[in-house]
């Protein structure tokens, strides 16, 4: 069977794709081109549902692959399904699994292929699961780095999100079976891992004596010397006295901390329930650079969410200043039917979402610009990915984007000095 996956949504997604890749092709199948004219015998969708554009994304693309490939087998896997049953068979899957149990996803799609008959839902409960479905880590071919999956689900139960529910509680990947697959990639070559999870923060909770964070991070980084680690999403929370001496000590590990605020309203943040105030959210901050020499944070920000006032949303506006980040992530706030946050009062109308956005896009455009130019003069390893617009492109350890003259540069790391900022990226020159 020749096959395609076709990846929408986070980096936990784009794991589960590869491991889903590997699965199949070590099954005797074989990995094509999603737009092979010839078309392919099957076509994988694997959805996110984090907002309502991500559903409406994941229908046009299910409804476009049926359209184009009436003969094919089409499968949608992933959160989308776990949380709507019945919307992908609707748009025209032969196959509807949902986040659990991807070791099975090929015998169920191997038994639609053969059969050829009414559609198939393969499916969980998914707040029932307690553990951690190991995958085969690995990284797609020709990338610098690859993604270490080592937790998944989440207990937080944000108002606004759905997530919870559609991945289930909290399970983790041991930690020896975790560095075994840091010391595999290591082995293949990948010069840097990127720890992810749905919500890593709460790693090792459900393992016994609940190990912390940090504890696998130095596992890790023993396992894979030499070989960076970048770190996904963080809650706040984590970041302690005890975090930031031990983790500061790692010289692999890059200071690039991504920390979720969502608001720096303390009204807004408690209607969301989420488990922090402003205050300690920017203790977690003051922290890191006290720990680590100007690293790379960046956030995400949700705007517009019921019952923000204008007071509210410039008070948030006005603490993403005082933390000073180094990159944003904005959204409107994105309706989310079966979460709380869907029948509080006072929605924000679309156009005030809207207006919203542009002005805090404002305030992250500053900040961006202030973070670029005070990297200029300093060195930074950079780990190159790829060639474009006839320079070398790829990433310092804060996970600022680096372009420089060189030559065949791929999956090298090169010391660069910063000369000065570009339109995407920071300039610089190669002084070894």
């Amino acid at each position: 069977m020749r096959f395609a996956i076709l990846t929408l949504g986070c980096k936990v997604n784009q794991y589960e794709s590869q491991a889903l890749e590997q699965a199949g092709t070590a099954r005797g199948h074989t990995l094509g081109d999603p737009d092979d004219p010839g078309g392919l015998d099957a076509y994988i969708v694997n959805t996110c549902t984090v907002t309502a554009v991500s559903d409406q994304k994941n229908r046009q693309l299910i409804r476009r692959l049926r359209r184009e490939h009436p003969e094919a087998v089409l499968a949608v896997c992933g959160c989308f399904p776990q949380t709507h049953p019945g919307a992908a068979e609707e748009q025209g899957a032969d196959l509807v699994c949902g986040t659990g149990d991807r070791n099975g996803f090929w015998a169920a799609l191997e038994g639609v292929f053969t059969r050829k008959g009414p559609a198939v839902t393969h499916m969980d409960d998914a707040m029932k699961r307690r553990v951690f479905e190991e995958l085969p880590a690995g990284g797609l071919s020709g990338r610098t780095r690859a993604l270490l999956k080592v937790e998944d689900g989440c207990c937080n139960f944000c108002s606004y999100c759905i997530i919870p529910y559609a991945r289930g509680p909290v399970r983790s990947l041991p930690l020896d079976k975790a560095a075994a697959q840091a010391a595999k990639l290591a082995g293949e070559g990948f010069l840097e891992l990127v720890v992810n999870g749905i919500e890593i923060s709460s790693w090792g909770r459900d393992l016994p004596g609940k190990p912390t964070l940090i504890a696998l991070l130095e596992a890790l980084s023993s396992a894979a010397p030499g070989v960076r680690l970048r770190l996904g999403s963080l809650e706040p929370r984590t970041i302690d006295e005890d975090f930031c001496r031990r983790a500061a000590a790692l010289p692999s590990l890059c200071p690039h901390f991504h920390l979720s605020l969502q608001s720096g309203c303390d009204r807004t943040l408690k209607a969301m329930n989420r488990k922090y105030d402003g205050g300690r959210y920017l203790r977690s901050v003051e922290l890191l650079r006290q720990y680590f020499d100007d690293p790379g944070v960046t956030t995400d920000l949700i705007v517009g969410f019921p019952g923000e006032t204008e007071q509210d949303h410039q008070e948030s506006l006005a603490f993403v200043e005082k933390c000073g980040f180094s990159a944003l992530h904005i959204f409107p706030y994105s309706r989310r039917p079966g979460t709380p946050a869907d029948k509080l009062l006072g929605q924000v109308p679309n156009a005030e979402k809207k207006r919203r956005v542009a002005q805090a896009a404002q305030v992250a455009e500053s900040l961006r610009l202030a973070y670029w130019r005070r990297q200029v003069g300093k060195v930074f390893p950079v780990l190159f990915e790829e060639e474009k617009d006839s320079l070398w492109q790829g990433h310092a350890p804060n996970y600022v984007a680096v372009r420089a003259e060189g030559k065949n540069l791929h999956n090298q790391v090169r010391q660069v000095r910063i000369t000065g900022p570009g339109e995407e990226s920071l300039l610089g020159e190669i002084i070894e």
